[in-house]
Parts: structure tokens; C-alpha cells; sequence
């Protein structure tokens, strides 16, 4: 056969490309499902670690405050209107119609028309702070001095320091069986002068001027005396009590007797804890200006 004649022979070959008769798209997609179950458990984990404030600031970051309310243009920054000044092209433009301004406007209006009320408020509140914490030291240097001295620890619970509108008040309760006075003596017996020597202590750490008020229980039957002398005497007693331990007699306001008027105990006004002793160290008033008040 010659060379010319021969048969000519075409082979075709079937290549499969990444792994056998499978492929390999199903590892992409696998590899898309494990992600998307890290990030969804992650997810979770987060919103279970996290506190509804945590939660609320994330909200707050993604939510699009910038974004218009209304599909026009009036929700936006300018509401509607144009930058340029009013004329054919701008629209709701009104020029002459202003918003009231806002309290926080006001106020900072007003504390630049006047200066000096805004530092005379602010005087205020720092000496009402001060004051407070100078009341609060001395109460804890009553209840110090009562804890160091074994005389005075005993007697403790007839003490009792708060703050009142009036401000600091020291007051010398009677107990069952522990009287600050003899019955119907008008002097401070032993135990109360001990305690007035201590509260003097005390009150001498500050300058704020004294209001002593003595006070009475209500008597069980037939009473004859007068509880309204009685309470203003002790009340007296106990200022010449405060004088003699140094207590400068300047910085006494008022002296008075309460009788049994104003009870420590309502509920039950014969308790014996309602016949005491009263010392209030008053909350300074504010310092007036050199020219007084317009």
C-alpha cells in the first residue's frame, strides 16, 4: 500500500479534571458551610456575653441616623430647604420664622448676661458641699472619741448624729435606766456631763453657730409640772455645760424648750427616749455681697 493510501485514525481522550468522577466543588462549598456555622455560633456566643447596654450601643452605631425619615427631601440635614438665599429656586424657605431657643440655650444665655449670679450659685453649692463634708468629719470624730475612751464607749448608744435641713444635730437621749437628768432636776447629772464635754470637743472643730433645745416625754397620768420650763432649763443647763468646755458663747443662737412637743419617737411619746438634749450645728447662710441686695 503506499504511503498516500494509508487509513487515517482520530483517538479522542475524556479528560476529568479535580478528583475522579466527583469534582471538587463540593470542598468549596463545605468549606462555606463550616464558616458560615463559626460565625453564627459566634454570633450567639456574643449576644449572650453581652449586657443590654452593650447591646443598645451596638444598635445604636449601626442604626442610620443619618438617614432621611420621608422620601422627599424635607427629612434630610436642611429639611427641604436650600443654602442660597430665598428666591426662585429655593423652596419653604422663610427667613423671618425662627425656632424658640431651647432651655440649655437659655440658661447659657443667662449665665453670660450674668455672670455673677452664675458664680454666686456656684459659691453656694461648693460651700453647701463643704459644709457637708465638715459636718460628716465631725460626726465621725464624735463617734471616734466615744470608741476610744472606755467612759464614753458605754454611753454610745445615747447618742445619736444625722443631718437635718437645719444641719448637724447632736442629740443626748435618755434610756431605760440611764437618765441625762435627775427626775425633775433641771442639771445635767454625771453621765450627761461627760457627754457634753465630748460633744463640745467636737463642736469646737467647726465655727457654725448652736441651737440647744431641750425636749420632754409624755407622763402617764396626773402631771402637775411644767415640761415647758423644765425642757428651757435643761436646754440652759446644757449651754453652761458646752461654755464651760470652751464652746465661745458668740456662736450660740437660740436656747429653747420644746416640752414634749416634738417627740423622737411619735408612735409612742412616753418612751423615755423622747426627754433629751439637742444640739444642732446650723448650715451657714451664704455670704451677702458688700453692697446687699438689690
Amino acid at each position: 500500500m503506499a504511503y498516500g493510501d494509508a487509513p487515517i485514525v482520530i483517538k479522542k481522550v475524556n479528560k476529568v479534571s479535580g478528583g475522579g468522577h466527583h469534582g471538587g466543588g463540593w470542598k468549596v462549598a463545605y468549606a462555606d458551610f463550616v464558616t458560615a456555622m463559626m460565625a453564627f455560633f459566634l454570633l450567639m456566643w456574643l449576644i449572650n456575653t453581652t449586657s443590654p447596654e452593650q447591646k443598645r450601643g451596638i444598635a445604636d452605631y449601626f442604626a442610620p441616623a443619618s438617614v432621611s425619615q420621608t422620601t422627599s427631601g424635607s427629612g434630610g440635614v436642611l429639611s427641604g430647604t436650600a443654602l442660597s438665599d430665598p428666591g426662585a429656586k429655593s423652596t419653604n424657605a422663610q427667613p423671618d420664622k425662627q425656632s424658640p431657643p431651647s432651655d440649655q440655650a437659655k440658661g447659657d444665655k443667662g449665665a453670660q448676661a450674668n455672670p455673677a449670679a452664675a458664680a454666686d450659685e456656684a459659691m453656694k453649692q461648693a460651700q453647701a458641699k463643704q459644709e457637708s463634708q465638715d459636718f460628716q468629719s465631725a460626726a465621725e470624730s464624735l463617734r471616734q472619741a466615744m470608741q476610744d475612751m472606755p467612759e464614753l464607749a458605754e454611753l454610745s448608744k445615747q447618742v445619736m448624729v444625722d443631718q437635718t435641713p437645719e444641719g448637724l444635730r447632736i442629740q443626748l437621749v435618755d434610756q431605760e435606766g440611764r437618765s441625762m437628768f435627775d427626775e425633775s432636776s433641771i442639771q445635767p447629772n454625771d453621765r450627761a456631763r461627760l457627754l457634753l464635754r465630748a460633744v463640745a470637743k467636737v463642736v469646737n472643730q467647726l465655727h457654725n453657730r448652736i441651737s440647744i433645745s431641750g425636749h420632754t416625754s409624755v407622763t402617764v397620768g396626773e402631771h402637775s409640772g411644767d415640761d415647758w420650763g423644765l425642757s428651757a432649763a435643761r436646754a440652759n443647763a446644757s449651754r453652761v455645760i458646752l461654755q464651760q468646755a470652751g464652746v465661745d458663747p458668740d456662736r450660740i443662737a437660740q436656747v429653747a424648750g420644746k416640752a414634749n412637743a416634738d417627740p423622737l419617737y411619735p408612735d409612742d411619746p412616753t418612751l423615755p427616749g423622747n426627754r433629751r438634749i439637742a444640739i444642732v450645728l446650723l448650715r451657714e447662710k451664704p455670704v451677702l455681697p458688700a453692697d446687699g441686695p438689690n
